[in-house]
């Protein structure tokens, strides 16, 4: 059977500028659908769209296929449509001060209830020590004070007056009061005592030990009036605070009757307010330490800010629901951390210092990540895992987890999650997820696969053309003319490394573009031409092509020997392709076969040596059994044969050596010459069939 060779059309399938209707890309509608991608659209639309748990997505597929882009763009749509997510505020737990409380409040209140109560705190500041300097306030506590005084006064007196008349005098002495006898008025002295007749001592003993009790007794009821009097104060202190108090905070409940848990908020601050009202009554001080003031992040949470608002999340601002993308996606970036002070050696914090994460901006929207810069973040996954399993975003500080430090820290209400997470990533990601991880599953139900190549078609042709002029347009890149469209479908389609299809790497297409831009401004032209865009493809290739080059001399000089004339048995160029970052380049290579008598082994030395992969050795095995089949089926093939790489110092991997092989090795059987102007590549199976293969343009412009 003669084999035609291949023409030159053959080998490139060009793009012809004439089916465009267009002169220049200025002239086409932008193109706002996603090109290639309708199975990965749909899936998108689908895992937006579904509200039940754990219907997540992952969308996956190679880098710079426009994953995120696309996302990003269906998800700003979806989300402009849906209401504002709530509003989320930290509150002091004045019960546990280690417990802060979360309020839900509607959008764009959080901010107003942190100035209602900043206001009120002010407000008090002035109200409380006015109410306390009225005249009011000092005549009652004025009262309270000499109804006590009298009182102690009164029963002084009397005591002092019984004490008298049984001549015995109440004195006061460093140690307290005491009574002691009189004699004409004066005290008796301790030796005049003891000359007084028997009975007069024994009725005075009995007078001031009567007495003693008394003021034992009058002692015991001047303690409870002081108490009833400290009672009364703090009673009419109570109701001095609650007047001024009372109705400034009677204006936000009012304000805030729809919102009961704000209101119970509020019950709680005016509850303290009147329990800490002297500390409204003192005037602020400035710390100092050693005789110098404190800065002030460094004071430490004065009593006033327990009756700050923590706003975490503000949608103040924002129209529809959160659509989030959080690039660096640490545990601390991702469910928020609990910040500390240093004050004088020791770390303090409180409710305050809680700060938000990504889960808390994106509650009720969407949050959109990296899974391998998450995946990368020590408990980033697990901490995710968890606030989906459980709905909710619980803070709690990873250090304190790990019990790194013994620092008193918080444990903040929990707050309910809503949200759609997308994750992004490499297909390879996805599916080692899936097998390892027994979560994903449940947690990532919805699977986004980008495709990075499309069908060549002529109607993509003309989508791609319009997506050409919609990239121009959005990069303020100059227009194409049909000539250099057609000429970025012919490069598509090699990076496609097809000839029917065309790349969906919108990356790579984008870089081109700019690059002829460049190239085409530099030239002074006006629109883009075709000549630009082959300046701009030749540039990327000279700038990556310096190991090609190297190669290539070193067979020129013979350093690697690679016959092209003549005729050679047992020896035949293979191709192989290298990739270095993303230039791929074709090399030949010599490879050899030699046999002899023996046992029916063929000895691929590539692998004895430890060079060989398993695809290569796979197909070095293929070839062996496909000969023994094809010309030894009955009996044992008495050879002995070894394929080699020759000059080849690396790996060798893949099975397109194998014809090249089977064809060296059937020359050296047969000692039949080949001729070496030819290279050879391609796969074999075990029927001797030749199979399609890879790189193959690289492979030619190699040889």
């Amino acid at each position: 059977m003669a084999i035609a060779p291949l023409s030159a059309h053959q080998l490139r399938k060009t793009c012809d500028p004439s089916q465009f209707d267009f002169e220049t890309t200025a002239e086409l509608e932008p193109l706002n659908d996603i090109l290639g991608q309708e199975r990965a659209v749909k899936a998108i639309l689908f895992g937006i769209g579904i509200r039940r748990e754990g219907y997540n997505l992952f969308a996956l597929g190679p880098s710079g296929t426009g994953k995120r882009t696309t996302i990003g763009q269906f998800l700003d749509r979806k989300a402009a449509a849906e209401p504002t997510p709530a509003d989320w505020c930290y509150v002091n737990n004045f019960d546990q001060p280690h417990k802060p409380h979360a309020l839900r409040l509607p959008p764009g209140q959080g901010v107003v209830l942190r100035k209602d109560m900043e206001q009120l705190v002010e407000e008090l500041r002035t109200a409380i020590p006015a109410a306390f300097e009225s005249d009011d306030y000092r005549t009652r506590r004025q009262e309270a004070e000499e109804e006590f005084k009298e009182r102690q006064e009164k029963a002084f007196t009397e005591l002092q007056e019984e004490a008298r008349e049984k001549n015995v005098a109440l004195i006061r002495t460093p140690v307290g009061l005491a009574f002691a006898p009189l004699k004409d008025g004066e005290v008796i002295s301790p030796d005049d005592f003891q000359k007084l007749p028997e009975e007069t001592r024994k009725q005075f003993e009995q007078d001031i030990n009567e007495l003693q009790e008394r003021l034992q007794s009058i002692i015991f009821q001047v303690r409870q009036w002081e108490r009833e009097a400290r009672k009364k104060v703090k009673e009419l202190d109570r109701q001095v605070a609650m007047f001024a108090v009372g109705h400034q905070i009677d204006e936000l409940r009012e304000k805030y009757a729809s919102l009961p848990e704000v209101v119970e908020y509020l019950d709680a601050v005016q509850k303290d307010v009147i329990e800490n009202v002297d500390e409204f009554r003192k005037p602020e001080e400035q710390p100092q330490v050693m005789g110098l003031p404190m800065p002030r992040p460094l004071k430490g949470p004065p009593l006033l800010r327990r009756y700050q608002v923590n706003v975490l999340v503000d949608h103040s601002e924002t129209e529809g629901a959160p659509v989030v993308y959080e690039d660096h996606p640490t545990y601390n970036n991702l469910i928020g951390r609990i910040e500390h002070i240093a004050q004088m050696g020791a770390l303090l914090t409180d409710f305050n210092l809680i700060k938000p994460g990504a889960l808390h901006r994106a509650n009720g929207g969407y949050l959109i990540l990296d899974a391998r810069q998450l995946l990368l973040q020590p408990y980033a996954w697990d901490a995710l895992k968890r606030a989906l399993r459980s709905r909710e975003i619980r803070l709690e500080s990873l250090a304190q987890a790990l019990s790194l430090v013994s620092t008193v820290s918080l444990e903040p209400e929990s707050i309910p999650l809503d949200v759609k997470v997308v994750l992004i990533g490499e297909r390879l990601l996805y599916y080692l997820l899936h097998l390892y991880d027994p979560d994903f599953s449940e947690l990532f139900k919805v699977e986004a696969d980008f495709n990075g190549r499309m069908a060549r078609t002529p109607e993509n042709n003309l989508l791609y053309a319009r997506m050409i002029g919609t990239l121009a347009r959005n990069e303020g890149l100059l227009p194409f003319d049909r000539q250099a469209v057609a000429r970025v479908i012919e490069r598509s389609a090699r990076l496609a490394d097809d000839s029917e299809k065309l790349s969906a790497h919108l990356l790579s297409v984008v870089d081109l573009l700019r690059e002829a831009d460049y190239w085409a401004t530099t030239s002074g032209h006006k629109t883009v031409t075709a000549d630009d865009v082959q300046q701009a493809i030749e540039a990327q290739i000279h700038r990556a092509d310096r190991v090609r080059g190297l190669v290539q001399e070193e067979i020129r000089r013979g350093t690697i020997m690679i016959d092209t004339t003549g005729e050679r048995v047992g020896q035949i160029n293979g191709l192989s392709v290298i990739a270095l970052g993303n230039f791929a380049f074709g090399q030949p290579n010599r490879i050899t076969a030699r046999v002899r008598l023996g046992k029916g082994e063929v000895v691929n030395i590539e692998r004895e040596v430890e060079l060989s992969g398993p695809i290569h050795s796979k197909g070095v095995l293929i070839l062996a059994h496909f000969l023994t089949a094809r010309y030894a089926p009955n009996y044992p093939l008495s050879l002995s044969a070894s394929l080699a790489f020759e000059q080849s110092y690396g790996g060798v991997e893949g099975d397109s050596a194998s014809v090249a092989e089977l064809c060296a090795l059937l020359s050296a059987l047969a000692d039949v010459p080949l001729k070496q102007s030819l290279a050879v590549t391609g796969s074999v199976n075990q029927h001797g069939e030749v199979q399609p293969i890879g790189g193959v343009n690289e492979k030619i412009e190699g040889f």
